[in-house]
């Protein structure tokens, strides 16, 4: 019986793992294509792990494996894929359809964008800090300490 259960919920979990993968994906190419990534020095990945985050705080669903997360993250998938469709207008109507309404859909868009200037601004506090510690570092290494002089007794 444990064994019909575990292998029942490791079916339900392998889908659902796929969903967010191919949603982590999306998120992926599209921080590959970002100017301000390379110019600030970050990772698509590191980026992606952010974004992938932040977004999912603000998604349906309570938990990870919530049959409403899940589908959020395959629509969030298609929605960043959209521009590489054989038919963007098709795939538009479609991904209204999937959010329940064209304000759901824009209300995705923006959770996606807030989500990835939020992370752009955490990394970068993050890298500065990094970098005004080391300063900081080199400073003290470079300062001579004053040789320090004992009165001798008489």
């Amino acid at each position: 019986m444990k064994k019909i259960l575990l292998l029942s919920l490791a079916a339900l979990l392998l889908p659902a793992c796929a969903d967010k993968n191919q949603y982590e994906q999306a998120v992926l190419e599209q921080m590959k294509k970002e100017t301000d990534i390379k110019d600030y020095k970050i990772t698509p990945e590191y980026m992606t792990k952010c974004v992938v985050d932040t977004t999912a705080q603000n998604m349906p669903g309570i938990f990870a494996f919530d049959p409403n997360r899940l589908t959020a993250y395959r629509n969030y998938a298609k929605m960043l894929t959209l521009t590489e469709s054989q038919d963007p207008k098709k795939v538009l109507e479609e991904l209204r359809t999937d959010f329940g309404s064209p304000k759901d859909l824009a209300e995705a868009r923006a959770n996606y964008t807030e989500s990835v200037m939020e992370c752009y601004t955490a990394v970068i506090s993050e890298s500065e800090k990094v970098e005004k510690e080391k300063a900081e570092d080199a400073k003290e290494e470079l300062v001579p300490t004053a040789p320090t002089t004992e009165a001798a007794p008489k």
